[in-house]
């Protein structure tokens, strides 16, 4: 027994503290709710509405999840930022209780438990993808699910954990294949340090039909489109990968606050040190194994974000025990306080959009991609009214990005705009204009003078959000062609873009 925590492995778990950790969440819920509704939709999140109304076992992309949460909240709560963001808030509450769970789980008691669910919701990642709707905010609450659920297998040795972890693992799988990251980590941890007994047993085999029957369906649609999610993943990799391997160390230190690294730091060298843990080793391993992984592939850095979180509780104790003099403890807090304003000023909508500009968007351009899109909806508009009313019903309108045309299918039929369309992501699989629309083509963003299926194009107009944010769309072109230079059958093939 060691830093006056009980050995786990052989000893009874504390109590779940319910009150504190129940007022983590509560003060989470009600401060995103309050939130939620400021700014917009982010680019993602309009893609996300528009798959939710096309159902599939996978996308471009993503497989389904995400957007089968946005067609659910959305349908319940209806189709606003802070209606589709309602499951995000869930979602960033069971997160938190979740960490809570694994605190408990490594022997943590009251303090520690709900210290390690604020920790966790307070970084700036966490509060970031947690406003929002997005992959990465199902995925923390899958990989912590994940952990401590194999926690609970190693720690008790009871082989009916398995058929959970595969369904968690099935599950993360129709969200996110980074899970197979968590998968390969822990699964070198438990192969070099035990307790491998664990494999021993049928229930694994058990746990992995149970992933297979989950993850079938999503695999047979990615056979029988070839695979595009590869595509996007290489082509990440190719254009983002040097400057994903230079960023990858500091951005660590940050994602949870200078403070937060410090208590997973201490929750890593824990797990390496007590043997009192020796059992949960596995959870140490895995975090230098996703590293090496990640900056093999050049992999975004913010993948290791859920990991992280499972590190807190571990340090959560020893950073408290170190914290025996009151200096110590008026610099812990100083940090804190800072680190957990810098989180709220750059991961939620509290600032006017015009202060977005300069060291906000420096540290997360995200905000940015919140604020403007009826207002690039309505400058559309003003193009697309420049169209004889005659010859609109047989014209197009075409953009570069999902973000865009999402935004134009969202926000469209309040200024009269018809179904957009564009070759990006699995806007291409949901199919060109008919060969009938031979009418002008209104084009935003991209280079359509320099393409040669579109002629006599003029640049009419460039975007402006009203509000000065530095986003990807601010100062988009806006162009008027006055047709296609073939069927749109036989442009459709070479629209198609995946990143």
């Amino acid at each position: 027994m060691t830093l006056g925590v009980v050995n786990t492995a052989t000893e009874p778990l504390p109590r779940l503290a319910w009150r504190p950790v129940g007022l983590v969440a509560a003060i989470q819920i009600v401060v995103l709710t309050a939130l939620s509704g400021r700014y917009g939709f982010h680019r993602d999140e309009l893609y996300f509405v528009a798959a939710g109304k096309h159902l599939d076992w996978g996308y471009a992309d993503q497989p389904p999840i995400t957007p089968a949460l946005a067609w659910l909240s959305t349908t319940l709560f209806g189709e606003t930022p802070f209606g589709l963001r309602v499951v995000a808030t869930l979602a960033a509450a069971a997160t938190a209780i979740t960490i809570a769970y694994v605190a408990r789980e490594l022997g943590g008691d009251r303090t520690v438990q709900w210290v390690s669910a604020a920790v966790a919701a307070l970084g700036p990642f966490s509060l970031a993808v947690s406003h929002m709707l997005s992959t990465s905010t199902t995925d923390m609450l899958i990989w912590a699910l994940l952990g401590l659920f194999v926690l609970r297998l190693l720690r008790t040795g009871d082989g009916r954990w398995w058929p959970a972890i595969g369904a968690v693992i099935g599950a993360g799988m129709a969200n996110k294949w980074l899970i197979l990251l968590l998968v390969f980590g822990l699964a070198a941890g438990v192969l070099v340090f035990g307790p491998r007994g664990v494999l021993r047993t049928w229930w694994l085999a058990a746990g992995a039909a149970v992933t297979l029957v989950l993850v079938a369906p999503i695999m047979v649609w990615q056979v029988a489109n070839d695979f595009p999610m590869l595509t996007v993943a290489s082509g990440i990799s190719e254009d983002d990968g040097a400057e994903n391997r230079i960023s990858f160390v500091p951005l660590q230190l940050v994602y949870l606050t200078p403070v937060g690294a410090v208590v997973w730091i201490a929750g890593l060298v824990r797990l390496w040190r007590d043997p009192g843990l020796r059992w949960a080793r596995a959870l140490a391993v895995s975090y230098p194994v996703v590293c090496v992984v990640l900056l093999a592939v050049g992999g975004k850095p913010y993948y290791s974000v859920p990991l992280l979180l499972l590190l807190v509780p571990a340090g959560v104790r020893p950073v408290l025990t170190w914290l025996t003099t009151g200096l110590r403890r008026a610099a812990l807090g100083v940090l804190a306080a800072v680190g957990v304003v810098m989180a709220v000023v750059t991961g939620l909508p509290v600032l006017p959009p015009p202060l977005l500009n300069g060291p906000v968007l420096a540290i997360n351009r995200e905000p940015g991609e919140q604020v403007g899109w009826p207002e690039l909806t309505a400058n559309v508009a003003q193009v697309w009214r420049q169209i004889p009313d005659g010859a609109r019903a047989g014209s197009v309108i075409l953009t570069s990005n999902y973000g865009q045309a999402g935004a134009i299918e969202h926000y469209g039929p309040r200024h009269e705009l018809p179904k957009p369309y564009s070759g990006h992501m699995s806007y291409w699989d949901w199919g060109p204009p008919s060969d009938s629309m031979t009418g002008a083509v209104l084009v935003v963003g991209g280079q359509p003078a320099q393409s040669p299926h579109l002629a006599g194009c003029r640049v009419v107009a460039e975007n402006d959000n009203g509000a000065g944010v530095d986003n990807e769309e601010q100062g988009t072109r806006i162009t008027l062609c006055d047709r296609t230079t073939a069927p749109w059958s036989q442009i459709w093939p070479s629209l198609r873009r995946f990143y």
